[in-house]
């Protein structure tokens, strides 16, 4: 894994002599991933994703009452994100109280997710997605929004497709897919990108840095094959849980079926 660098003492180089990046990956070479679902039981769907050194918990609860009462659609059904950090996820100790990046990221997420939601199932409810950040290095808004989605497929909403996000840019002048902490604050440009599945259309693109249009076909192209593989992740997490479920099931029809003919 990368080397945690403290504070912001960064390296004037992000690629090493071998020509790999600072932690040993090639240019298109997405960081480390792991994901879980079904991690907090008091919640209706929950999922864990740990992204390079980011670890993220997400929970699901709904559909239930709206509070307060006046954000309640009488149409349908409202999503409501709440993106948080722990004080200890990053090195200097953050404040226990949202700050304002918090609230933009929990409106980013929403905003992300809401259109592969059939809310219009739900009027008068809410559904509460809570994202809590354990450890941050980089491409948190891309990480929250990637497990917030696979959370609520867990809680078994009916969803369109799933969402995936990733974060392309550039460093010492190349093209690279998945920022790290480091990268994000000392490269040149960073452009967060989320898709969703179902029509394949794009719910998140921002820009932060020095890019060309030129370029910009180029790093869509490389986000989208990032991305196909981020979503395989979230579906063969999905597939599993429900594998595992389905021989469960099996195995107490036996037993029942066992005593039976006893």
């Amino acid at each position: 894994m990368m080397p945690l660098i403290i504070k912001d003492e960064y390296p004037e180089k992000l690629f090493r002599e071998d020509g790999k990046r600072l932690d040993g990956r090639s240019e298109k070479e997405l960081r480390p991933i792991k994901m879980e679902v079904g991690v907090i039981q008091n919640a209706d769907g929950s999922a864990y994703l740990e992204w390079g050194n980011n670890k993220i918990y997400a929970a699901v609860y709904g559909p239930r009452e709206v509070h307060p009462h006046h954000l309640a659609k009488p149409d349908r059904g409202v999503l409501r994100v709440f993106y948080r950090m722990a004080t200890f996820s990053v090195f200097d100790r953050k404040r226990p109280a949202p700050g304002r990046r918090e609230k933009e990221i929990s409106m980013i997420v929403a905003d992300c997710i809401e259109p592969v939601l059939f809310l219009e199932l739900y009027p008068g409810t809410s559904f509460e997605v809570f994202i809590e950040v354990m450890d941050a290095d980089g491409g948190t808004r891309c990480a929250s929004t990637t497990v917030a989605a696979l959370a609520l497929a867990d809680a078994g909403i009916p969803m369109k497709s799933l969402v995936s996000a990733v974060a392309v840019g550039k460093i010492d002048g190349k093209k690279v897919v998945d920022l790290s902490g480091i990268e994000d604050k000392a490269g040149e440009a960073d452009l967060p990108i989320a898709i969703t599945w179902y029509n394949e259309e794009v719910s998140l693109l921002q820009f932060d840095g020095d890019m060309d249009l030129s370029e910009m076909n180029e790093f869509l192209i490389d986000a989208k094959e990032a991305l196909e593989k981020i979503h395989k992740i979230q579906l063969d997490v999905l597939k599993r849980k429900y594998l595992k479920l389905q021989e469960e099931t099996k195995n107490e029809e036996e037993k029942e079926g066992k005593k039976g003919d006893d």
